[in-house]
């Protein structure tokens, strides 16, 4: 069981993303903007974000960065779930620092396995 931070503004992907983990036996906290993202950060850092890139209040690519620059949280997976599925986005993101990309919607089969495949990998590092 993982403690995940799901930072995403659509009620409908986001309950669909916390089922999908919680059936899982995830632990998820949830922010709905940058600032609330910011707030669940320094509660008690997750082990896993998943990041809405076109979230309200500055965008998950400045986030991203302010995570990955915090030593406190540089460690942390960071997995970007968006709707951004043109030719080109996923290398784009990755190349910004992302761990992981998932389009959406996104298939509720896989998608818990893959959490976890990046969950494993963070702990071996």
């Amino acid at each position: 069981m993982a403690k995940i931070l799901i930072v995403e503004d659509n009620p409908l992907n986001l309950r669909l993303l916390c089922e999908v983990l919680e059936h899982r036996e995830h632990s998820v906290e949830i922010a709905m903007s940058v600032a609330q993202a910011r707030e669940r950060l320094q509660a008690a850092p997750p082990e896993l974000v998943l990041l809405d890139v076109q979230i309200p209040g500055g965008g998950g690519e400045k986030l991203l960065q302010e995570i990955k620059s915090d030593p406190c949280y540089a460690r942390v997976p960071v997995i970007a779930v968006t709707a951004l599925a043109m030719a080109g986005d996923r290398q784009r993101l990755l190349e910004l620092g992302f761990d992981g990309y998932f389009s959406k919607p996104i298939d509720t089969r896989s998608f818990g396995p893959a959490v976890e495949s990046f969950l494993e990998g963070s702990k071996r590092t």
